[in-house]
C-alpha cells in the first residue's frame, strides 16, 4: 500500500534539499451551503499543503504543518472534502536533524464524506542525529457515506551514531452507515550503525449499522550492528 522506502538515498536527496527554505500552500472551495476551511504551515525547511471543499450544506476542515530543522526534510499533506457531512483532516511532519544526521519525514491525510462524518490524523516525525539516518512516512485516509469513520496513523523514526531507522504507518478507515476506527503507530530507533525497518498497517470497514476496530502498534529497533525488520498488519471488516 506505500512505496518502498529509500533510506539509503536519504542523504542524496537531502543534499539537493538544503536550498529548499518553508513552502506553504492552502485552498478552501465552498458551494451550495457549504464551508470550507483549510490551514498550512511550514518551519525551516518544510513544504506544508491543506486543500479543502465542501458542497450541500457540508463542512471541510484541512490542517497542515511541516517543521524541518538542520539537514532535514518535512512535507505535510492534508485534504478535506465533505458533501453534507463533516471531514477533517489533519497532518503533521516534523523532522530534525544535527551534527551529520540526515532526517525525513512526509505524512498525507485525508478526510471524505458524504452525509457522514470522517476523522483523519497522520503524524510524522524523524530525528537523526551523530550520522544517523532516519525516515518517517505516514498516509491516514478517513472515507464515510453516512456513518462515521476515523483514521489515526503516526510514524516515528530515530537514528542516532551511525544508525538507519524507518517508520511507515498506514491507516484506512471506511463505513457505509456505520463506525469505524483505525489507530496504527509504527516506531522505529536504531543506533551505532543497526538498521530498524517498522511497517504498520491498519484496514477497518464496516457495513450499515455495524462497527470495526483495528488496532496496531509496530515497534523495531537496533544496535550495534543489528538488524530489526518488524510488520504488523491488523485487517477487521463487518458487514
Amino acid at each position: 500500500m506505500r512505496k518502498a522506502p529509500f533510506a539509503a538515498c536519504l542523504p542524496c536527496l537531502l543534499t539537493c534539499a538544503t536550498a529548499l527554505g518553508a513552502e506553504a500552500s492552502a485552498v478552501s472551495v465552498a458551494t451550495n451551503g457549504g464551508s470550507a476551511s483549510s490551514t498550512a504551515t511550514a518551519t525551516g525547511r518544510a513544504i506544508s499543503n491543506a486543500y479543502s471543499a465542501a458542497t450541500n450544506g457540508g463542512r471541510a476542515i484541512a490542517d497542515s504543518h511541516a517543521d524541518g530543522r538542520g539537514n532535514a526534510l518535512a512535507v505535510s499533506n492534508s485534504v478535506a472534502l465533505a458533501d453534507r457531512g463533516l471531514a477533517v483532516s489533519n497532518s503533521r511532519a516534523q523532522a530534525l536533524a544535527g551534527y551529520f544526521g540526515a532526517a525525513r519525514a512526509r505524512s498525507d491525510s485525508i478526510a471524505a464524506t458524504v452525509g457522514g462524518v470522517a476523522i483523519s490524523n497522520s503524524d510524522a516525525r524523524a530525528g537523526a542525529f551523530w550520522g544517523g539516518l532516519a525516515q518517517a512516512d505516514s498516509i491516514s485516509t478517513a472515507t464515510s457515506v453516512g456513518g462515521v469513520a476515523i483514521s489515526d496513523g503516526a510514524a516515528i523514526s530515530d537514528g542516532r551514531f551511525g544508525g538507519r531507522a524507518v517508520s511507515i504507518s498506514d491507516s484506512v478507515a471506511d463505513t457505509w452507515g456505520g463506525l469505524s476506527e483505525s489507530r496504527v503507530r509504527a516506531v522505529s530507533g536504531a543506533a551505532h550503525f543497526g538498521r530498524a525497518h517498522v511497517n504498520g498497517i491498519g484496514v477497518s470497514m464496516s457495513g450499515y449499522r455495524r462497527a470495526s476496530r483495528a488496532n496496531v502498534r509496530a515497534e523495531g529497533r537496533a544496535y550495534n550492528h543489528g538488524l530489526s525488520r518488524v510488520r504488523v498488519a491488523a485487517v477487521e471488516f463487518r458487514d
